[in-house]
């Protein structure tokens, strides 16, 4: 995992971290952020995102980089959005949190910014 702290003039606002895939996903990265509350609405999570993610590429050499975030928060899918993330669909309860199953979207990012169109 590669992490990133977020810091607003100054102060540790949150941060920002990249899980790399594995054998065959070793060009995959899931993104995943937080932001302190203090700081929401003012573009610096998505422009960290998009630091997050041009590192993924330039330097960690990733294809794709993608992120799962909850059906239910609708500010994080906008965060991805802004990022130039493209909503691939919904993942039907595919996250078990406080004892209930939750919707996610999946969201990701491609090195040459379109994903590869395959016949069939």
């Amino acid at each position: 995992m590669t992490s990133f702290g977020v810091i607003v003039d100054g102060q540790a606002a949150g941060g920002v971290s990249l899980t790399l895939g594995q054998d065959i996903e070793r060009r995959s990265a899931e993104i995943g952020y937080w932001l302190g509350r203090a700081f929401w609405g003012r573009g610096v999570i998505t422009d960290a995102v998009r630091a997050a993610t041009r590192y993924a590429f330039e330097e960690l050499g990733m294809a794709r980089v993608f992120a799962v975030p909850f059906v239910r928060n609708p500010a994080s899918a906008r965060v991805l959005e802004k990022a130039g993330y493209l909503n691939e669909g919904r993942m039907h309860w595919s996250a078990l949190k406080d004892g209930e199953l939750l919707d996610q979207w999946l969201f990701a990012a491609y090195h040459e910014q379109d994903p590869p169109l395959r016949a069939g």
